[in-house]
């Protein structure tokens, strides 16, 4: 009964309709659908469908996928196997600091820069492969670009589409269509799955960053949905589809070392995202949400409460969009983009690195020749390109030396 209760209070119709308005404006009846909460039980089972679809995509075709384009992992050097090092490494899993350093020199016979090195060998042993980024970027292009179509289809012979003033006009009473009901849905699954997915994927400076992206995503599009916003909801999903899509497809090509395709992409990629959400997004979503709702409605809760998770989402944005003009700005200066600002560098494996170990008893020869690491490395293209950003080394002529957004 207290749950029932705390339910009912949250959905007060005065928090979340404006004054006059209440929910039986919006029952249902045999001829007319509007949006009601309890649909969004379904995101669950179609959450796990996705989650389940990712799986297998990624390991059935994306795999065979990445071999078929002649996708080119780094072989990473052994370190050799120091049962001290491994030790301190297992329990911190980082390099050590400089005094611990010579501790652990003296442990294993070692010198500083020795111990120096096996731990940068350790640590690119665990970094994720290009096959792996590879995989997961790859599912999120086809989706978006599925999302992409699917929202163009929808909403190009909408009204609403071209004049978004249009997105009010009989507000709540805006019945709900099959294709709107199945976009939301799909839509609010797919981003619940990239929230449970976000702990295993390829992890980024900006980890928190996309956390907080994914739930005020996942708020606004519920939000939307549940008070039948549906219309400007639609358009705000559809408008960041269309750079993810671009963003996704320029870094499996960035893995793939195309790079002519890879900087094609990126360069697309950095004059939509920024047009969306530094000119669009705010002088049409916000400014329609903000200020043109005021004009006709007075503000309430759900206004506010609305209206700032669209501003934290632009927030992000902003802190996205400086990072991209960053990258712009190297490539116009300098003609490359060294690296993704936002990606763990990985540190280079030195050729001397054979010397390593060769003081102690427990030394293994090293079987694998001194390639690199995970393929993103200081002057390579790929710099762990995720999902936001993407650093490709773009170069007139030749391919890059090495291979988050």
């Amino acid at each position: 009964m207290e749950m029932a209760q705390l339910i009912q209070w949250l959905w007060k119709q005065e928090y979340w309709l404006p004054p006059g308005f209440t929910w039986e404006d919006m029952q249902e009846t045999e001829d007319i659908r509007y949006p009601q909460p309890c649909h969004l039980l379904l995101c669950l089972p179609i959450t796990l469908l996705l989650v389940t679809l990712q799986f297998f995509f990624e390991r059935k075709i994306a795999i065979p996928l990445s071999k078929k384009l002649g996708l080119q992992e780094k072989v990473r050097r052994k370190p050799s196997p120091y049962p001290i090092l491994e030790a301190f490494y297992k329990k911190w899993r980082k390099s050590p600091p400089k005094e611990e350093v010579s501790s652990l020199a003296k442990q294993c016979d070692l010198q500083p820069r020795q111990v120096e090195r096996w731990f940068r060998y350790r640590l690119n042993q665990d970094r994720p492969s290009l096959t792996k980024k590879f995989c997961e970027v790859s599912w999120r292009a086809i989706y978006f670009i599925i999302s992409v179509c699917a929202g163009w289809a929808i909403l190009y012979n909408k009204p609403w589409f071209w004049d978004f003033r249009e997105c009010w006009v009989g507000y709540p009473k805006q019945p709900l269509q099959l294709s709107i009901f199945s976009y939301f849905l799909i839509q609010l699954s797919f981003y619940w799955s990239l929230l449970i997915m976000l702990p295993f994927d390829v992890k980024q400076k900006d980890f928190h960053q996309q956390i907080v992206h994914h739930l005020v995503t996942i708020f606004l599009i519920g939000l939307s949905y549940c008070v039948n916003y549906i219309r400007i909801g639609l358009l705000m999903i559809f408008l960041t589809d269309c750079s993810h899509c671009l963003l996704e497809a320029a870094k499996m090509f960035n893995y793939l070392k195309w790079q002519k395709t890879c900087d094609t992409l990126f360069i697309a990629f950095s004059a939509v995202f920024l047009i969306i959400h530094l000119v669009i997004f705010p002088s049409k979503i916000l400014h329609n949400t903000w200020y043109y709702f005021m004009e006709l409605y007075p503000p309430f809760f759900g206004y506010y409460f609305f209206n700032t998770l669209l501003i934290v989402l632009q927030l992000l944005h902003v802190f996205w969009s400086y990072l991209i003009i960053c990258m712009v700005y190297r490539f116009l200066i300098h003609g490359t983009v060294e690296k993704d600002v936002r990606s763990d560098p990985e540190d280079s494996e030195d050729k001397d690195g054979d010397e390593l170990g060769q003081k102690s008893e427990c030394q293994a020869p090293t079987s694998l020749p001194n390639l690199g690491g995970r393929g993103e490395g200081r002057n390579g293209c790929g710099n762990g390109v995720d999902r936001i950003l993407i650093a490709p080394v773009i170069r007139p002529t030749a391919a890059c030396s090495s291979v988050r957004v």
